[in-house]
């Protein structure tokens, strides 16, 4: 069984012990996403460490959103729930990069694939070699913006 599931379960069976209601019930949703993940599909199977954190991700950014669209609708409790899981979820995923790291990274693969200047053509050539180096440490919508950016798109 992947580490990080049997940390989560771990840390449920603790949050519990502990009358956490927040946490415990943010574990457990995180939790039933992943066997939701683990029964997709045609044949059931464990799901590696990083599949787990991809899934983890996924309802971290899921949180996010839905805070910022309670935020703009004036839902400000909803909003703070959603955004006090979002930060839960966040202890389970790696360190994530600064935008100057981000950076860094994008004008890297520019200069390896040599592209600047060639401006939104070249957007998919340099995300496909930037995705790899910075997943799950990343934003996507992020990593775009800069490459759009250092592309002159």
């Amino acid at each position: 069984m992947a580490e990080l599931k049997e940390r989560l379960r771990a840390d449920l069976t603790t949050s519990i012990k502990g009358r956490q209601q927040l946490r415990s019930s943010t574990l457990r949703m995180v939790l039933a996403a992943i066997t939701n993940a683990e029964v997709a599909g045609k044949q059931a199977r464990e799901l590696s460490d990083d599949e787990v954190q991809a899934v983890i991700a996924s309802e971290a950014k899921k949180r996010r959103e839905s805070a910022e669209a309670f935020t703009k609708g004036g839902r400000h409790e909803l909003a703070e729930k959603e955004t006090a899981e979002a930060a839960i979820l966040a202890d389970y995923l790696p360190e994530q990069m600064s935008a100057d790291e981000i950076a860094a990274v994008v004008a890297e693969v520019v200069a390896q694939t040599g592209t600047a200047g060639e401006g939104n053509r070249a957007m998919g050539t340099v995300m496909g070699a930037v995705q790899p180096r910075v997943k799950g440490r990343a934003d996507g919508a992020a990593v775009a913006a800069e490459v759009r950016r250092q592309l002159g798109g």
